[in-house]
């Protein structure tokens, strides 16, 4: 049989969707994804399902997909994904289940994301839930964040019959679905808050406005009766450069650029809460959330750079992602690193002055190494400069939780089943191993609820 193309998927258009916060991709339906299904080769080795970090059965849910039994895909993904509509929209599976499919040797891969996302959103449409949970055996759980490791770990433990409590320091639940990506990608009520309702219908409790070392301390959770602690609280800490000017007015953190946009929502006409962008905004770095960033900083008005030390090709973001950028009309100014911010006398950001860059041999990543050229800047005019170069785990926690240990970069450190030194605390996610991908945390969310799970039944 002659293999057909990859089914293209529709999006808004880029000049139309560059002034609006609505979805940019509009997914498939059911006629797209059916055909889109037929291309599964269903291998008897299947590559793609090894290279999730959920372990979905991923042939399985594409064949029910190809022969229209759309709710049998959702119970099989239901099995290993407690947030299937937004792994299908944020995961990189490229790098994942697309880059391990065996079409990709001779073509395009199988659009495992997007069915994924089809296979999520009829569910809702059509009001599937075919989530089984044990029967309750009382003993209590708490989960330090709602972000996605918190989310899938509550999630696992609950359908195992734990009472389950998380505990959540904004006023809001799902951590950097909530308040990281942004609402052009991520839809908040349509698609976050839904998943969360899936996860809060298993009967998880979540209690928001609660920072565990501050408005209730460890001790006082060991005193109310849990048992077991998962801290997924992930990498809140932002990095700056130490260069001069990094204290003027007009300078943000992408966490706190995007956290501004998403939970106080300056995206919307009229928000009692607007977020400053200037007429030219300049965003550093080169991974995904740099390109939230900038696309976001572009919808509110702004003339919007992106400056990043190599080449294209060592972009770390998503390829969709700069792709989507560039067609919305971001610029990208390349082999350029920033060595000063400039500003005037009242303290507000007027320039960035750059370094022009060369690449070297390959450093310990496996990208060529950027090398200042000696003599060779630049100036860029702005009145914004956000920095999106990475973040590393909250401190609070390890400082309030006596006895935790902390490895070299901050984060906690766990043993392979995910406890930390403390017996019956574990933890996973970007605040064991720094800032990561959603599913990744999901994965290290799921390990430890399984290792709490037989932690307390050994008990």
């Amino acid at each position: 049989m002659k293999q057909i193309n990859r089914v293209p998927v529709r999006e808004q258009d880029p000049k139309i969707r560059a002034t609006n916060f609505e979805e940019v991709c509009y997914g498939y339906n059911k006629e797209e994804a059916m055909l889109e299904a037929t291309r599964c080769l269903n291998c008897k080795n299947p590559t793609c399902m090894k290279a999730c970090p959920v372990s979905i059965n991923i042939p399985e849910f594409i064949k029910h997909v190809k022969d229209g039994d759309i709710a049998d895909a959702a119970k099989v993904i239901a099995r290993d994904s407690s947030l299937p509509a937004i792994c299908g929209r944020v995961c990189p599976q490229e790098s994942q289940c697309e880059g391990s499919c065996i079409l990709i040797k001779k073509g395009e891969s199988v659009a495992i994301g997007k069915l994924e996302r089809f296979v999520a959103d009829w569910s809702a449409d059509n009001k599937i839930h075919m989530v089984e949970k044990a029967p309750a055996n009382f003993k209590k759980v708490a989960i330090l964040g709602s972000g996605p490791s918190g989310l899938a770990c509550a999630s696992d433990l609950a359908k195992a019959g734990y009472d389950v409590t998380i505990f959540e320091a904004l006023h809001k639940a799902g951590g950097v679905l909530a308040y990281g990506i942004p609402e052009f990608r991520l839809p908040k009520e349509k698609i976050v808050q839904r998943e969360i309702n899936n996860i809060k219908s298993l009967g998880v409790k979540i209690e928001t406005n609660v920072i565990v070392g501050r408005t209730i301390s460890y001790d006082d959770l060991r005193k109310a009766g849990y048992q077991a602690i998962f801290v997924g609280t992930g990498a809140g800490l932002p990095h700056f450069m130490n260069i001069p000017g990094e204290n003027l007015n007009g300078v943000f953190s992408a966490n706190e650029f995007l956290t501004r946009n998403n939970l106080m929502t300056a995206y919307k006409k009229n928000s009692d809460t607007p977020i400053y962008v200037g007429t030219r905004t300049v965003v550093v770095g080169g991974g995904n959330v740099a390109m939230d960033s900038a696309r976001t900083a572009l919808r509110l008005g702004a003339d919007t750079t992106i400056v990043y030390r190599r080449t294209e090709k060592e972009l770390p973001a998503r390829i969709e992602e700069v792709h989507h950028a560039q067609q919305e009309g971001v610029k990208f100014q390349m082999l350029s690193s920033p060595v000063e911010i400039i500003g005037n006398e009242d303290g507000w950001v007027t320039g960035i002055k750059c370094s022009k860059m060369e690449l070297g041999e390959p450093d310990a990543s496996g990208r060529r190494r950027p090398i200042p050229i000696e003599g060779e800047f630049m100036e860029i005019p702005t009145d914004v400069v956000i920095m999106a170069l990475g973040t590393s785990p909250n401190p609070l926690i390890s400082q309030k939780i006596h006895g935790i240990k902390i490895g070299p970069k901050k984060g906690i450190i766990i043993d392979e089943s995910g406890q930390t030194s403390i017996e019956g605390v574990f933890a996973g996610g970007d605040v064991v191993s720094g800032a990561a991908t959603v599913i990744l945390a999901m994965g290290a969310g799921r390990k430890a609820a399984a290792s709490i799970d037989k932690y307390l039944s050994d008990k």
